[in-house]
């Protein structure tokens, strides 16, 4: 009986962990600047996929619309991994998280070049708690409106998240989640800390 719950548990989480993979991957900036300007993003801007270089294309009004879009793509599968979930501690809904914003930042439709997640990392995070969720979205926005910059805004905010998880007596893996997950768009903003230390770079207005 235990060897077929865990057969079926294996089984569950790889389609969990290939249908968020795919989910995150699809290029929602890139679709959309392609459809609307027919152009390529990656050759545009930073060369990112991401909201704040569809911006730079299409406006602000897409900015929000992609920015939406890409959230949504992080919440989706991590609602429907709780909802599947056995009683393991929330160890499949980061495993959901994990895999979509993977495939948000390394797509396979774009041969692994996207965006750097900050937008459905943040809904990842709000399907794991609405609480932090909505936290981290709302100080993103207010520190992008007065810095001018979404860099530091997305920076800041994802490092709120594990803080708030600990803080709220959550599960151990959406707090380790929280804590590897900012480190990794962290490091997806290499090139943006590199700008802003030597103050090149782009203010969102």
């Amino acid at each position: 009986m235990l060897d077929n719950l865990i057969v079926l548990y294996s089984l569950i989480t790889v389609v969990v962990f290939v249908g968020a993979y795919l989910i995150g991957s699809f290029p929602t900036g890139y679709v959309v600047v392609k459809l609307l300007a027919n152009k390529d993003i990656r050759t545009i801007g930073s060369g990112s996929t991401g909201a704040t270089n569809v911006k730079r294309v299409l406006g602000f009004k897409w900015f929000i619309i992609v920015l939406l879009i890409d959230g949504i793509k992080g919440i989706i599968p991590v609602l429907a991994a709780k909802l599947i979930e056995f009683p393991l501690l929330g160890l499949l809904p980061v495993i959901a998280a994990v895999a979509v914003i993977l495939g948000h930042s390394k797509p396979i439709f774009l041969k692994f070049h996207g965006g750097k997640s900050v937008a459905t990392g943040i809904g990842t995070i709000i399907a794991l708690n609405w609480i932090v969720g909505v936290s981290v979205a709302l100080i993103w926005a207010i520190i992008t409106y007065f810095s001018r910059y979404v860099s530091v805004g997305s920076i800041i905010a994802v490092w709120v998240a594990p803080c708030l998880m600990y803080i709220l007596d959550k599960p151990i893996p959406y707090i380790i989640y929280c804590v590897v997950g900012a480190l990794y768009i962290t490091i997806l903003h290499k090139d943006n800390i590199k700008r802003l230390i030597n103050h090149e770079e782009n203010k969102v207005r």
